[in-house]
């Protein structure tokens, strides 16, 4: 908790960058971008020199650095198939881990590549049966299987729309595409959000989760929300401008809740990515300072920014969704082992001093 106030960490993944862990050419492109992102949006002790960052993160560190150095109560693991990594860069191996060692601390998205059709199935088949009541899928909107970077849409119906029929059956409710930031010299069109429309629509059953959602495509994605009730934004990365870019956030987040209305308010949801970048001064950010400008209030019309609308961001917000009990998830974790390394109220350890590479923050 900060200030009283549950934490669910909508995403979370301890990427393996070494490049023993490079499958294809372009990884490097990737890890460039993941790894410049540490070194742009953290303000100073919370970032990292490349050779610091660019590792492979245990499941260990990701958790602490969570629980202990921020404040989450709880986090969303998400297993990622980019496969111009061997293990797609965030493994399964890890999220297993994470579930034998803290089940009441960890949720679970499995990750799936579209494109790799029938297999696709097989592969989401395979980790619901490994993972204990997976909430969520996790896709992203390029294949780096072969040898060029291809991609696909969401409202494709060859494509996506058998692997969102079987979710269903498999009794996942969610899906959760990465849109907004093209991760390397790929085709704009696939990370663009308009395909979402027709996916929500074709699958009102479903909830179709926009990660980095107002990062890019501000105005689409707002009137997503406004449009549809099965579509929501997972703040990842876009609450990194908080630190960096405050007044970039500030126009954001107006977007986002003021086409909306007060509904929309509802269908925002607070998520890092940690260990792309540290978790903890963007939430303190968000928390103890962030307020909309009198100037931005008149042109735009938001909420007002009190503690009930953070406590749906933070937490409320996610636990509806997913039908999640909040009060009974968070009695489970009292006492556990970073309960009691962090109590409720206490300040959390330095920035990275839980991890392999404390010693180099600056």
């Amino acid at each position: 908790m900060i200030d009283g106030i549950p934490v669910i960490d909508a995403v979370v993944h301890p990427y393996n960058l070494r490049e023993d862990n490079f499958r294809t050419p372009h990884a490097r492109p990737i890890t460039d971008i993941v790894s410049g992102g540490n070194r742009a949006v953290a303000p100073p002790g919370y970032r990292l020199p490349k050779d610091a960052y660019e590792r492979d993160w245990s499941i260990e560190e990701v958790a602490d650095m969570s629980f202990v150095e921020s404040y989450a109560d709880l986090a969303v693991y998400h297993v990622v198939a980019i496969k111009a990594f061997h293990d797609g860069i965030c493994s399964i191996e890890k999220g297993l881990e994470a579930q034998r060692r803290w089940p009441d601390r960890f949720l679970f998205y499995v990750g799936v590549d579209p494109l790799e059709g029938p297999k696709a199935i097989e592969d989401l088949e395979r980790q619901v049966e490994l993972f204990d009541n997976p909430i969520g899928l996790k896709l992203y909107p390029n294949s780096w299987v072969g040898s060029e970077v291809t991609g696909w849409l969401m409202d494709n119906p060859e494509v996506a729309f058998p692997l969102f029929e079987r979710a269903q059956q498999l009794d996942i409710r969610t899906v959760a595409v990465h849109k907004a930031i093209p991760l390397g010299p790929v085709e704009l069109t696939h990370y663009r959000v308009d395909d979402i429309d027709r996916a929500a629509m074709a699958f009102p059953e479903l909830n179709f989760e926009i990660v980095h959602g107002g990062m890019a495509f501000l105005e689409e994605t707002a009137w997503q929300l406004a449009r549809f009730r099965n579509v929501w934004v997972n703040l990842e990365t876009t609450a990194t401008m908080l630190t960096n870019r405050p007044g970039a956030f500030e126009r954001a987040f107006a977007a986002l809740l003021a086409h909306g209305g007060p509904r929309a308010a509802e269908q925002v949801f607070w998520g890092t990515g940690c260990m792309v970048s540290h978790p903890r001064p963007h939430l303190e950010n968000f928390v103890r300072t962030f307020r909309f400008s009198e100037e931005l209030v008149e042109r735009f019309g938001p909420p007002e920014i009190t503690d009930d609308l953070r406590r749906k961001v933070l937490a409320e917000n996610y636990a509806r969704l997913h039908g999640i009990d909040l009060g009974e998830r968070l009695a489970r974790i009292k006492g556990d082992e970073f309960d009691l390394r962090r109590p409720d109220g206490a300040e959390p350890e330095s920035p990275y001093s839980t991890t392999a590479v404390g010693d180099d923050a600056y």
